[in-house]
């Protein structure tokens, strides 16, 4: 999962204003996450819910994870466009500096703590953490996480253990995200830079065709993958061109990124022979249909859904650490010689095991450090030898 900026715009980190709809839009896609890692080894439909539900409706809640990472890249764009505009008015003018120690200071406390700890279980030789390809090693795999091209390395070599393998969608974003402050300064002229924008975000169903001969690879490329982030960027660029949509633009905007969404992830089996990859450029231009409705009129979440605004304030802290929840239920599971009949019970235990363990890598990890870091990454320069006082965080 790209790890997008805060929902909040143009906020203190630790206030509290947040955009409810985006925050259910990220909840939403980080339990698909988990729904998928889960599904692969408890399936729904082998569980009773069988009874009651069809199979296919349990199949997809098990099988869009890679559909949700997806939506996280649409979501990343957005939100990092959208706040890029309103800390300097215009991409043409993105201070680089700032930029690069804001995605610093989000993204580097998490991923070096992961890396230390997969790093350690696998040399205790732990059962689902250790590499076991001959082709793989383990100061190889640090070198592709850390040098954020884990997905190339995947495609090559093939899958990792869980747990490192989710990091192929922080290798895409923050490779994007190094090159597009200096596209947006090199360019100068939003005109140009939308126009590439647009080519890049249309190429997503081409790019997967054309990258059909390795299945790794064409799930974890880096173009289809920026494709969907270059979406979100046109999305930001849109929410400020049109600031105040009539309600009934708005509640358009909504119908077509639900159904979108929906139809994407829910009917894929009817659309795929239609569409082809095509069903990938409906998915990511739902989600933004769906953010640029959120940042005009930010819904209001229905009744119960709290916790899941809960995950998607979380998802990043939830979609770096999961996978320990995932393999410790599934070997409880098995271990306790569980029936696949009541498989989805085991859901419940993990769902709110994933949500703590995320929560408590926010609280005393992610949050500290980011604070930490942006206190000293981001404090202004010394005129005449007096400190000037730190800039103020303002996401």
């Amino acid at each position: 999962m790209p790890p997008a900026e805060s929902t909040r715009t143009g906020i203190h980190p630790d206030a509290s204003v947040r955009n409810a709809g985006i925050d259910l839009l990220r909840g939403l896609a980080i339990v698909l996450v988990v729904f998928n890692h889960l599904g692969l080894r408890i399936p729904l439909k082998k569980t009773a819910l069988a009874d009651v539900l069809p199979t296919w409706l349990l199949s997809r809640l098990n099988y869009n994870g890679y559909e949700a990472v997806f939506v996280f890249f649409v979501i990343s764009g957005f939100l990092i466009a959208g706040n890029a505009l309103r800390r300097w008015g215009s991409l043409e003018r993105i201070d680089m500096r700032a930029f690069y120690a804001r995605r610093f200071a989000r993204i580097v406390p998490c991923l070096l703590a992961l890396v230390v700890v997969l790093s350690v279980l696998h040399l205790a030789g732990v059962r689902d953490y250790t590499i076991i390809h001959a082709n793989q090693s383990l100061p190889r795999a640090i070198v592709a996480a850390l040098g954020l091209h884990l997905n190339w390395y995947e495609g090559q070599t093939g899958y990792l253990p869980g747990n490192w393998d989710v990091l192929w969608s922080l290798s895409i974003e923050e490779v994007f995200y190094i090159g597009f402050p200096l596209v947006c300064l090199l360019t100068r002229r939003r005109a140009v830079l939308l126009t590439m924008l647009v080519l890049l975000a249309l190429s997503l169903p081409f790019t997967r065709a054309v990258l059909d001969g390795n299945e790794i690879w064409q799930e974890k490329a880096y173009l289809p993958g920026m494709a969907a982030i270059a979406t979100g960027v046109i999305g930001a660029l849109l929410a400020a061109r049109w600031p105040a949509p009539s309600a009934g633009q708005v509640r358009a905007l909504y119908a077509f990124g639900v159904i979108g969404l929906l139809a994407s992830m829910l009917g894929g089996r009817w659309l795929w022979p239609l569409l082809h990859d095509g069903v990938m450029l409906l998915l990511t231009a739902s989600a933004m249909s769906l953010l640029i409705a959120c940042q005009a009129r930010p819904p209001r979440p229905p009744r119960g859904f709290g916790w899941l605004r809960a995950w998607g304030r979380l998802s990043y802290e939830i979609y770096l650490s999961h996978m320990f929840v995932v393999f410790s239920v599934v070997r409880l599971y098995r271990v306790a010689d569980g029936d696949p009949r009541w498989g989805f019970l085991w859901y419940l235990l993990a769902l709110p095991l994933c949500w703590l363990l995320g929560m408590a890598v926010e609280r005393w990890l992610s949050l500290p450090c980011e604070r930490w870091l942006r206190a000293r990454l981001l404090r202004a320069p010394q005129v005449a030898g007096n400190p000037l006082p730190a800039t103020v965080v303002t996401d």
